[in-house]
């Protein structure tokens, strides 16, 4: 079973990189993701698949996570793309029958979502203090594909992950015990604004207090540690958010994420 697994991450890796589709086994996610590179005027030169077992359910089930690195080329640039996907694959008679990503409704592509651009300052009405956007994104590099036991999990846990990067960057907690209050995680509770995508979203761009974001006109205006926040239904409640960590090429951002973990 596992020998099949491997073979099957390998044709997937080699999907990313291969100009034709194949005859005999077709992904519409990879190219889409492929398609959305190329709309960027890059290309993926090499992909790598790595392959971890989390559980087994019974001898025909098997949980595991496929983790992709993408090498993207951008005129003479390149630069890694990472993301991790949770799949459950299916035998039968020893034979792989089904293989499948489980998808959380955060999961989706983010390329091309209706989205939010937040420039952040840290400018306080009572205090000042310096956003340290560096720190922010090296606590986004160091906990992208992993959990820091020190806060709390959340199944959808990218608004709390996004929310952990900016605390790193010296934004300070307000408003604890109050969950409709302020922005703040302790003792095992939270705001909404730590943990929900939409609660956050309006937290920065209407607080008076601590962190607090401006909208931008265009994703090339964005630095480092900015936040980026999604409205995946065009209905004006946001669903999802990343941080930017980095730029490509032609000054687009490329960012990290939890839920879907990713770096892109």
């Amino acid at each position: 079973m596992k020998e099949q697994l491997q073979k099957l991450l390998q044709l997937r890796a080699n999907l990313y990189v291969s100009n034709k589709r194949s005859v005999h086994f077709t992904d519409e996610k990879i190219e889409r993701k492929k398609e959305l590179i190329a709309k960027r005027n890059g290309e993926i030169v090499k992909t790598k698949a790595l392959g971890k077992i989390t559980s087994i359910d019974s001898p025909e089930k098997i949980y595991y996570q496929a983790h992709f690195q993408h090498l993207i080329k951008q005129r003479d640039f390149f630069y890694l793309e990472e993301e991790v996907e949770h799949r459950v694959a299916r035998f039968e008679n020893n034979d792989l029958i089904e293989d499948k990503e489980i998808i959380h409704p955060e999961s989706e592509s983010v390329i091309e979502k209706p989205a939010v651009p937040l420039f952040l300052n840290g400018n306080d009405e009572r205090q000042t203090f310096i956003y340290d956007r560096l720190a922010a994104v090296k606590y986004a590099e160091r906990w992208w594909n992993d959990f820091n036991p020190a806060y709390f999990k959340f199944e959808n846990d990218c608004t709390n992950f996004i929310s952990q990067c900016l605390h790193a960057g010296g934004a300070p907690m307000w408003g604890y015990p109050d969950r409709n209050r302020g922005w703040w995680m302790m003792r095992q509770n939270w705001s909404y604004s730590w943990a929900v995508a939409n609660a956050l979203t309006s937290y920065l761009q209407h607080s008076k207090r601590g962190l607090r974001a401006k909208e931008v006109g265009s994703p090339e205006e964005l630095m480092l540690g900015d936040v980026i926040c999604y409205d995946f239904e065009g209905d004006g409640r946001f669903n999802h958010t990343t941080i930017v960590t980095g730029k490509d090429a032609f000054g687009m951002p490329l960012v990290n994420a939890h839920t879907a973990n990713s770096r892109m």
